[in-house]
């Protein structure tokens, strides 16, 4: 444990020991056998040693029950009290910062009722007690003060494992928000450039120079990606939807698919042409993998509350689940509150289909499947 961490545990207890001024000042100036003394003197010190060991358990963060510190301070605290009289009494002051510091909730009130019955005995029989009746008072008050002193330092423990786990949460959020980008990002530009590739590949024997056009085509998309990726990892990243559809034409083309895709319209809010973006990414990425299709439609509708895109392909269509790049689309368009459908077009092909308000608070949102 660090040093400073003990210190500070303990001076939660230092201040009580103000009260040990009666019976040190009992323990020098009455006359007692040597041997009276000496006990009283060690008796003493174990108490205050078990005391402050009461409280280096009890305050600070995964605090445990100090049982055999309390079991000392009740049987010396009691004892010399009862042995030595009226100037002991006060012990039962430190018997009750204890047991409010130490004991479980239900036993607590007893303990401290108990001390404060103690010392409200001896001080009645030496006929004292209407001298310093303060004694039983400030044991209940002692109590009463460091109850609300292990209540606030757990608050302040649970609240600091709050912050903790918040700042857990967020570095998480944070990779899954990265690792989702990169998968957007590399998922459509490594299809691109695995296509021209293999399209070069082709065209190298009897088309050199179509075979040159496309490999400086996957030139142009490596160091495209590359920036991305560096833009990515800077956090300043945005994809338009303008620039998308450009980049679907490019990829469809080579592939031998034809786009059909809406002119510039309304220019939208940043957020949500970026999302809209990323649906046209989405979509091209899974054309090519997986749909062997022939053509591919883009249809924007805006309103004034809200805007829809729909890509539709004629390929094989069916149902499959949602990856990993659906889900993370999926996320995107749930953060501006928005809906992502996908599934099965009309007849033959498949359909992706992002809704999205143009003004809403942000919302949680899934991937569904009409």
């Amino acid at each position: 444990m660090d040093p400073r961490t003990r210190w500070q545990r303990l001076g939660w207890a230092v201040p009580w020991l103000l009260f040990q001024i009666f019976p040190i000042a009992d323990l020098v100036t009455t006359p007692r056998p040597l041997w009276v003394q000496l006990v009283a003197a060690a008796a003493l010190v174990a108490f205050t040693v078990a005391y402050l060991g009461v409280f280096g358990r009890v305050f600070g963060r995964g605090g445990d029950w100090p049982r055999l510190q309390l079991v000392v301070v009740a049987v010396l605290g009691v004892a010399l009290a009862v042995w030595l009289g009226p100037a002991w009494a006060g012990l039962m002051i430190y018997l009750s910062a204890a047991a409010s510091s130490g004991l479980p909730e239900r036993w607590v009130w007893p303990a401290v009722v108990g001390a404060a019955g103690v010392c409200t005995a001896v001080l009645a029989a030496h006929g004292v007690l209407g001298e310093v009746f303060i004694l039983p008072v400030i044991c209940v008050l002692t109590a009463f003060a460091l109850r609300s002193t292990r209540h606030l330092i757990s608050v302040n423990a649970e609240l600091v494992e709050a912050r903790d786990e918040l700042a857990r949460n967020a570095v998480a959020e944070e990779r899954l928000r990265f690792a989702r980008d990169l998968h957007d990002l590399l998922g459509h530009s490594l299809s691109l450039i695995a296509l021209k590739s293999e399209l070069a590949g082709r065209l190298a024997e009897r088309d050199p120079a179509r075979a040159r056009q496309e490999m400086a085509d996957v030139e142009s998309t490596a160091r495209r990606a590359l920036a991305e990726v560096r833009d990515a990892v800077s956090g300043y990243r945005q994809v338009s939807l303008a620039q998308a559809l450009a980049e679907a034409r490019s990829a469809l083309s080579a592939a031998g698919i034809s786009l059909k895709a809406p002119a510039p319209g309304r220019s939208l809010p940043g957020p949500v042409d970026a999302v809209l973006g990323w649906v046209v990414r989405e979509a091209t990425t899974n054309v090519l993998r997986h749909s062997d299709a022939r053509t591919v439609a883009v249809t924007l509708r805006t309103g004034d509350d809200g805007v829809e895109l729909s890509v539709v392909d004629d390929g094989r269509g069916g149902d499959a689940p949602a990856g990993a790049g659906l889900c993370g689309l999926a996320e995107r368009v749930a953060t501006l509150g928005g809906r992502l459908v996908h599934g099965p077009a009309d007849g033959r092909g498949f359909r992706l289909t992002a809704a999205i308000p143009l003004s809403t608070p942000v919302a949680a949102g899934q991937v569904t499947t009409p």
